[in-house]
């Protein structure tokens, strides 16, 4: 028998997360250190969510690093109207519609770069530009067209869904500020969409969130991406289709080749139910969808596309 691991104590916990694990007490309540650690945490999630959007500071960040770009707006008249309104967020204004329309030096096919605020704007300050540098020639080197980027205020997700149609856009990339936690004011999201139009949900999206100091660095975040821009781009399918289609194809396969197991008379005796992630071939069927244009990497996800 395998002896039993040495116990571990809560200080090795607190190494390995920025959750707020083995706080201590006094008395009934937090340490004050703790308490005030949270306070700070809190207000700077805060500040992040109602931080003004400085869209021209980010054009000219672009401007120097030789992307053109021109700004947009969504129809949330003001900060509070777009943590209110949610809907005003994913549709763009009439001003911005009609410069849409004669966007100069688009054509289709290409794929559409928006960078929005979100609801952290702090987060697009800090990394949006950084990260576009990295991400730019990558795209090129791929040999992926890629127009002039969209700056957009008030954005939602779902907005780059009717500014890529606009466009004539076979992708849009998103750039966003996502919902700031107490762990992560100024962390940014990239979602991929293929097929930009006004109606798509999330189910339609590819994501590559927790980019920030603590998280993905801007190195590795356009690696991840960049597998999804080949294979949307040249099979002509949402990267997300493609993911799904080879988890399908390798479950489908290991059924196949796995008989099921008899259910056993013997009242004293379990059987194992039919089950692919559940069977001790798991494995197995983790290595046939592995063979396709896979891009799980988490274990949660894995998991959820091999029920039923």
């Amino acid at each position: 028998m395998k002896p039993p691991s040495p116990p571990r104590s809560l200080a090795d916990l607190r190494k390995l997360t920025p959750a707020r694990v083995a706080l201590g007490r006094s008395g009934a309540s937090l340490p004050t250190a703790a308490l005030l650690d949270f306070t700070l945490d809190h207000a700077r999630a805060r500040d992040a969510v109602h931080a003004h959007f400085h869209a021209s500071d980010l054009t000219a960040s672009l401007a120097h690093l030789g992307v053109r770009s021109f700004e947009v707006a969504s129809r949330a008249g003001s900060r509070g109207d777009y943590l209110r309104r949610p809907d005003l967020g994913r549709r763009l204004d009439e001003a911005s519609a009609q410069r849409l329309a004669v966007a100069p030096d688009h054509k289709p096919g290409h794929l559409a770069l928006v960078i929005g605020d979100g609801l952290s704007p702090t987060a697009v300050h800090a990394h949006a530009a950084a990260l576009v540098r990295e991400l730019w020639p990558r795209l090129e080197a791929a040999q992926i067209a890629v127009g002039p980027a969209v700056v957009a205020s008030g954005a939602r997700v779902a907005l780059g869904d009717e500014i890529g149609a606009m466009l004539n856009a076979s992708m849009v990339v998103m750039l966003i500020g996502e919902r700031p936690g107490l762990s992560a004011p100024d962390s940014l999201g990239a979602y991929l969409t293929f097929g930009p139009r006004i109606g798509l949900t999330d189910a339609d999206r590819n994501c590559v969130s927790n980019i920030h100091r603590e998280g993905l660095t801007y190195e590795e975040a356009p690696s991840r991406s960049r597998g999804w821009f080949e294979r949307g781009w040249r099979a002509g399918s949402p990267a997300w289709h493609s993911r799904t289609k080879a988890a399908t194809q390798g479950r489908r396969d290991y059924r196949k080749r796995t008989p099921k197991n008899p259910v056993s008379r013997d009242k004293s005796a379990t059987s194992e139910p039919d089950f692919p992630a559940f069977r001790p071939g798991f494995g197995q069927g983790r290595a046939l969808a592995g063979k396709g244009p896979n891009l799980l990497n988490r274990p949660g996800d894995f998991a959820y596309v091999f029920k039923g």
